[in-house]
């Protein structure tokens, strides 16, 4: 018994050594993996850095993807842009009678400017204009963006600082470097027009008011949203755009732009910093307008945030940016690659993606 006992220490003390070292050796192994892996991502990612194909050789990649997209409904669904549709339910009325105020000079101090002078309908809706120019020569102090599509933005002009068309619509009235007027002023002009009166009597209970020149002018914007070819695209007919244009969308997924351009207005949907990858504003050179959202917030943290542009006919509204700083669009694209993606972007991706923008024009005028 005593010679068993011996026996099964001894061999229980083996397994124990046993154990101990190959468990050391695991051990060690793990940290050499452990050790090890950055070193081999690293020297995974500059291989191909150097030796990836390009686009060119992507290219039949891209587009068989793009031609199957719409075989089923969940890769419809999984597309981060929608496709744009003109606004249902509107009171065709009231769109008439805002079409008529919003090419009425009269909206303005001295009868020179309407709303259509800084948004005309035929150029894309943006007056192309580094910034626009006001009653008496008034020099504004930021780039005006297009209206067409503005009542899928989630809110109205660079900063945000109006919730919806009609605070929107009214703010230009009363701007001293835009229309310079005031409602007492436009009331009394319009009120002496016996067809204006007689229009509003027709559509609104009480008739000519502040508040219904902006319900009618905000429910005439409304009615600006045209669909584009890409929306035809994105609708299931694979012949309304380009190979070229397929690619330069499949280009502007593939290096992150849809971040924060995707939705039915391409964008116009959130804040976003204006050098999110690098600094894009000279440390003591900024204007106000370069401020963003922090001139309305006065948060430190809202400094040089501005609501995202939509790119629906962005082709047709250069100069781009609040500040008008890109005259073309295809500087604009080198540039969002740069400070707002961190990218470098080859001459033949731009070229691709501004062939994809145009695309986002509207099909129909207003």
């Amino acid at each position: 018994m005593l010679i068993q006992i011996k026996k099964w220490r001894a061999s229980h003390q083996f397994w124990l050594k046993w154990r101990h070292i190959h468990l050391s050796r695991i051990v060690k192994q793990l940290k050499l993996v452990f050790y090890l892996l950055p070193l081999l991502c690293l020297i995974g990612w500059v291989f191909w850095s150097f030796f990836k194909p390009p686009v060119e050789d992507l290219r039949s990649g891209l587009l068989p993807q793009s031609s199957t997209l719409f075989e089923n409904h969940a890769a419809h669904a999984l597309e981060p842009i929608r496709a744009i549709a003109e606004v249902a339910g509107l009171d065709p009325e009231k769109v008439a009678l805002g079409k008529i105020l919003f090419h009425d000079s009269r909206l303005s101090a001295d009868n020179t400017l309407s709303c259509a002078s800084c948004h005309p309908l035929d150029r894309g809706g943006a007056d192309g204009l580094p910034v626009s120019i006001g009653v008496g020569g008034a020099v504004g102090g930021i780039n005006a963006p297009s209206i067409l599509t503005a009542a899928y933005n989630f809110r109205q002009f660079w900063d945000g600082r109006a919730g919806s068309l009609e605070e929107q619509a009214g703010g230009p009235v009363v701007n001293p470097i835009e229309m310079a007027s005031s409602w007492p002023q436009v009331l009394e002009k319009l009120g002496a027009d016996p067809e204006i009166k007689q229009r509003f009597s027709r559509v609104y209970r009480n008739g000519l008011s502040a508040e219904n020149i902006r319900d009618a002018l905000a429910e005439f914007e409304r009615s600006l949203a045209r669909p584009a070819r890409f929306d035809r695209w994105l609708n299931g007919d694979t012949n309304a755009l380009s190979n070229d244009e397929v690619i330069g969308y499949q280009l502007f997924r593939k290096h992150g732009c849809t971040g924060c351009h995707q939705g039915i207005n391409v964008g116009g949907n959130l804040y976003q910093r204006f050098g999110t990858m690098a600094p894009y504003f000279s440390p003591g050179t900024s204007t106000k307008a370069d401020m963003g959202r922090f001139n309305i917030t006065g948060r430190e943290e809202d400094r040089h945030y501005f609501k995202v542009p939509s790119l629906r006919n962005v082709a047709l509204t250069a100069p781009y940016f609040h500040n008008a700083a890109a005259t073309t669009l295809e500087e604009a694209v080198r540039v969002m690659g740069k400070y707002q993606l961190g990218l470098e972007l080859p001459a033949h991706d731009v070229e691709h993606i501004v062939k994809f923008l145009g695309s986002l024009n509207s099909e129909s005028a207003p």
